[in-house]
């Protein structure tokens, strides 16, 4: 299938669904609203007030390989992902089970051989330049309950507990401005995922306390079933018991703590976490507990208007080099919302991410080095639920050796809100 026909795919659902959107709102209030589908009739508004929530979206990603290991060439990357959350209190009006949410989230990846990039690039896995490769095909992501307490000790949602079939790298290593670029270090992996699964593919069964002795101080903690191959898209998200030896199923500890502060008379949002993590399986092909930890710290370091302005985003994670892949990796970068007059949603993004190679990276007596990958672009919001976002990718040394041809991409990002 062609690039056009990829992209007409969703976009003739949405135009499709958003007939009655154009029939019910003036042009102007569904252009700045937050789905492209809209109110549907009236119905969306009704199933809120009763608890029901639902979103989607589409997001797609051309890349333009100028030149690689594998020469130049194309490749389109798309993901289709749909979720609901219940509300209990207002679904059973009851005002006891306020706080109390079920939720859920089923997602579509492109399978296709040239919807992967890195199969011109041939970069180590965690540096693959597309976000939207990992555990293709239909996914179920997540099911479970969260229970975020109206106010404990004095302290508003002070205590949040999350249970179920959960995505850890949704619940741990929190940087939203990472999340905004294409590659799948800084998008997905989060650095993490270099060394254990630790991406939006990987979903096990586990539960998550947080608590916030203050409003600005935060402890969290998790504990998830560990098990070979999670993100394998045969499995579907469907391997509910682990592996099929259960004896190589393991546990997934991982714990944070930061602080949130508002700096200056500005009050400018800022995050400092650190956090560790031991991921155990009983296999020998894994190598047994694999173990790290990490620092994040992200602020926003001037405000223009209103919350417009620069914000800075790092995180560094260090860990054992014998059996791990990478011992040492960073990321970080600016986001400037508000860069252009006159857009005050648009946003210009700098990123880089380096990542230094373990022992367990060596294969056939080699020992790679190092990755870099930089990345840049600008996100221009086209309405309250679309964007388009060209960026530039280069990556130094893609497998970690000094031999390997370097990858310089070109790209555009694409979205819908449904």
């Amino acid at each position: 299938m062609g690039i056009r026909t990829y992209l007409s795919l969703p976009l003739l659902l949405a135009l499709a669904l958003n007939v009655t959107a154009e029939e019910e709102l003036p042009a102007a209030a569904w252009w700045e609203g937050d789905g492209m589908t809209g109110k549907w009739f009236g119905a969306r508004d009704v199933l809120s007030d009763n608890g029901f929530a639902v979103d989607g979206h589409w997001r797609g990603i051309y890349f333009g390989v100028l030149d690689s290991a594998n020469g130049s060439g194309n490749a389109f990357s798309e993901e289709l992902a749909f979720g609901a959350q219940l509300d209990l209190a207002k679904t059973l009006r009851w005002e006891a089970a306020e706080g109390a949410t079920l939720f859920g989230e089923v997602r579509w990846r492109d399978p296709g051989t040239d919807a992967n990039p890195n199969s011109l690039v041939g970069a180590e896995k965690l540096f693959n330049p597309s976000r939207y490769v990992g555990g293709s095909g239909w996914r179920l992501m997540s099911f479970g309950a969260r229970y975020a307490a109206p106010e404990f000790f004095g302290v508003k949602r002070g205590l949040v507990l999350t249970g179920g079939w959960i995505q850890p790298q949704k619940e741990f290593v929190d940087q939203p401005l990472a999340r905004l670029f294409a590659n799948n270090a800084m998008a997905s992996a989060e650095g993490l995922g270099g060394n254990i699964p630790f991406t939006s593919s990987f979903t096990s069964w586990g539960g998550t306390i947080e608590a916030k002795p203050v409003e600005w101080s935060y402890v969290k903690t998790g504990l998830f079933m560990s098990f070979p191959n999670p993100s394998d898209p045969a499995n579907n998200g469907l391997q509910f018991g682990g592996h099929g030896d259960p004896s190589q199923n393991g546990l997934f500890f991982i714990g944070e703590t930061g602080i949130t502060p508002k700096i200056g008379a500005d009050k400018l949002p800022g995050r400092y976490a650190f956090g560790a993590y031991v991921y155990g399986e009983n296999n020998a092909e894994y190598g047994g507990n694999k173990s790290g930890y990490y620092w994040q710290a992200d602020q926003m370091i001037w405000r223009e208007d209103g919350e417009q302005g620069l914000r800075l985003f790092s995180l560094f994670i260090f860990a054992p080099r014998y059996n791990n892949d990478f011992s040492f990796y960073t990321q970080g970068g600016l986001a400037y919302e508000g860069f252009l007059p006159g857009r005050p949603r648009d946003e210009l993004l700098v990123g880089l991410a380096l990542g230094n190679y373990g022992a367990a990276a060596a294969a056939d007596g080699a020992q790679p080095t190092q990755t870099v990958l930089m990345e840049a672009g600008c996100r221009f919001k086209l309405s309250g639920w679309s964007f388009i976002q060209p960026f530039v990718q280069y990556i130094s040394q893609p497998d970690g050796f000094s031999n390997a041809a370097n990858a310089a991409i070109l790209g555009v990002s694409l979205g819908l809100d449904f």
